[in-house]
């Protein structure tokens, strides 16, 4: 029976994903961030479970992707692609301009072509994931940025325009040259060959976890300070700290 349990709680993770997708689609990005969040909670105990269970399996690992590439990989794009949407803005009666603001448009449905380059964080995380799969080296770390840590950093981008109310913040999100920066960035990420130290203790000791530790300290006063818009520098953050740590290892 216990042999159910992670996968159960991986399908909670799906499952959660799955409705993000459809609030994302519905422009709710609150209530779609809400279920990545729940979702990205059950994608850590379930692995947490496995492994104090010790029923760790091939068919969980499998699961435990396809359940990340809704949840991590396409709401992301998603959201991405709608606040490419939020920065163009094409009358109707243009159609087939030779410019990112394009309109393509089949039986009254239209598509503007810009925002479909959100929609490369769902290839690139697909790619990542499976990636992940086939290395049998990343057990004590990550090699390129996980994919809910990029989700994180995705939707972290509505919830500053809804909560933070800042003008300076709402301009250079809503700017299309900083969206695509960030795609091209973000799909980078994912892929790179960074390592980046995981969140899975071993024992609680502060020796053998310090740098994990002191993450988790910065994390809690900068989200206290400065609420969502500290979740792009916590990302960056994670990156320094990880390089550093790679280069006092050596």
């Amino acid at each position: 029976m216990k042999q159910y349990i992670p996968n159960g709680l991986t399908l909670l993770n799906l499952l959660c994903g799955s409705i993000a997708v459809i609030f994302a689609v519905n422009n709710n990005f609150v209530a779609a961030s809400l279920f990545v969040f729940l979702g990205i909670f059950f994608d850590f105990f379930d692995g947490f479970a496995a492994r104090k269970l010790n029923v760790q399996s091939e068919l969980g690992l499998q699961l435990d992707s396809l359940a990340d590439m809704v949840t991590s990989g396409l709401v992301p794009g998603i959201v991405m692609f709608k606040l490419l949407e939020l920065t163009i803005d094409v009358p109707e009666s243009i159609m087939f301009k030779n410019d990112w603001d394009n309109n393509l448009e089949w039986y009254s449905f239209k598509l503007q072509v810009l925002p479909v380059l959100g929609l490369l964080i769902t290839l690139a995380s697909a790619y990542r994931l499976a990636k992940f799969n086939i290395d049998e080296d990343q057990q004590t770390y990550f090699k390129g940025l996980p994919t809910p840590a990029n989700a994180l950093l995705i939707l972290s981008l509505p919830l500053i325009l809804e909560f933070q109310d800042s003008d300076l913040l709402n301009t250079i999100i809503l700017n299309k040259w900083f969206l695509i920066g960030l795609i091209i960035l973000s799909c980078y990420l994912l892929n790179s060959n960074i390592k980046l130290f995981a969140l899975k203790f071993k024992d609680f000791s502060f020796k053998g976890n310090a740098t994990r530790y002191s993450f988790i300290i910065l994390c809690v006063v900068l989200l206290t300070v400065l609420k969502f818009a500290a979740i792009p520098m916590i990302i960056l953050i994670y990156i320094i700290m990880s390089v550093l740590d790679n280069l006092t290892s050596k």
